[in-house]
This record gives C-alpha cells, sequence and structure tokens, in this order.
C-alpha cells in the first residue's frame, strides 16, 4: 500500500521579504489579472500562510499601492527618446511606443494609468524621468511652457485611448455592436458618414485611425508653436 505523501511544509512568517511579495504579486496578476489578484491566491503561489501577506500589507490597496510604485520605478518614460534636430518624427514614435507598452501590459496600464495612486517617492522619480523629452522639445525651439503642454497633451491621449481600449477589451461584444452599427446608416440621409464608415472609421472608439488623427493635430500645433517663437 503506498505511503501517503508527506504535507507540504509552508515558509515560516518573516522567512518572506517585500520584495519577494511584490514579484510573486506581478506573477498572480499576470494570470489573473489586477482586479482579480486575492490575498489568498498570493499567500498560496508563495507557499506561505495568508498571515505572511498581511503582516507587509494590511489591505490588497496598500499592496497594490506598492506593486504601482515598483512599476512606476521600472517604466522608463524616456524611451524611446526625442531628437530635438527630428522632434516631430521622434515625438510620434515615443506616443506610438508609449502605447504599445501599455497595451501589451494591461497590469501596467491597471497600476500606472487607471489606479494613478502613488507614494511621493515614485511621483517625483516619475517627474524626473518627464524632464528629458520636455527639455528636447524646448531645444527643438518650443518654449517651456509649450513644450510641457504638448508633451502633457500626448501623455494624457495616449492614456485617454489605452484606458479606452483597455475597458473595450473587457466587453467582447463591443466589436459585433459597432458592425453591427454600420448597419444602421442610412447611406441617403448620411453620405458622408456611411463613406468614412465604410472605410472603417469609427467614432467614440478608442482605435488605430483615431489615435493617429489626435496625434498629428497635437503635432501639427506643437509645429505652430516652435514657429510662432522663432
Amino acid at each position: 500500500m503506498p505511503r501517503p505523501a508527506a504535507k507540504r511544509q509552508r515558509r515560516e512568517r518573516g522567512s518572506i521579504s517585500v520584495e519577494e511579495i511584490l514579484t510573486g504579486a506581478f506573477e498572480v496578476a499576470a494570470e489573473v489579472s489586477i482586479d482579480n489578484l486575492s490575498m489568498p491566491q498570493l499567500a498560496k503561489h508563495l507557499d506561505v500562510g495568508v498571515t505572511s501577506i498581511y503582516w507587509y500589507f494590511r489591505r490588497k490597496d496598500d499592496l497594490l499601492d506598492a506593486m504601482t510604485n515598483r512599476a512606476l520605478d521600472d517604466y522608463d518614460f524616456t524611451a524611446p527618446s526625442i531628437d530635438a534636430g527630428n522632434w516631430r518624427e521622434s515625438l510620434r514614435h515615443h506616443a506610438r511606443m508609449m502605447r504599445k507598452t501599455f497595451r501589451a501590459n494591461p497590469i501596467l496600464c491597471d497600476l500606472i494609468l487607471i489606479r494613478g495612486s502613488y507614494g511621493r517617492a515614485a511621483v517625483q522619480g516619475a517627474i524626473q524621468k518627464l524632464e528629458p523629452p520636455v527639455a528636447a522639445l524646448v531645444r527643438a525651439g518650443l518654449s517651456s511652457e509649450d513644450a510641457f503642454d504638448t508633451y502633457s497633451a500626448i501623455a494624457t491621449h495616449v492614456r485617454g485611448t489605452v484606458i479606452m481600449e483597455h475597458l473595450q477589451d473587457k466587453m467582447p461584444g463591443i466589436a459585433p455592436r459597432q458592425d453591427g452599427e454600420r448597419n444602421l446608416i442610412d447611406a441617403a440621409a448620411t453620405p458622408h458618414i456611411a463613406e468614412a464608415t465604410g472605410r472603417g472609421h469609427r467614432m467614440g472608439v478608442a482605435d488605430d485611425i483615431n489615435f493617429e488623427y489626435v496625434l498629428e493635430c497635437i503635432l501639427a500645433h506643437a509645429e505652430s508653436l516652435a514657429h510662432r517663437d522663432i
């Protein structure tokens, strides 16, 4: 008769560090999402009692705050860098890459873009990371105020569209609804709208076409400001 397997011993309280807990939290969140991350799941993943987690983080919000601070520390706000000599093209590429990074990482999107709960040190670090792109725009000919506003507009545009796309991904029925809306358009009554939607344009939806349109508007306005300041 086979002998019963020995019961696995959990790690003792104090044998795990905050960094290990945070690393484990990111691993679990990657599997179940930030919304579904729970302390018991994390404890099981780390092979510790749940009280070992609560020893460091009394609430899930405390854990998420620490995860957000780590994400802000790790996320490089300056990549790809902005070239003052070719600022419009490099800023366009910078915006596209920011969007691509957040779209590819729902955890980063949830923590940095949606929660927006940062510690003082993390905020100060993030502000310092924002100085290089703003400085590049100043070297390109914009005033400090216009450079700040331009980069802020780019960042806000990226943030807004990524969050909308993130919410759309959580609503799988939105694509069929959009396809169905095209069938409701009366080409005789609204010929221009019919023509645009027939070519894949959609109103009020975060997609590549709408993202690029607003991005180009921001870049064009920034260029007009640079010429004005010459």
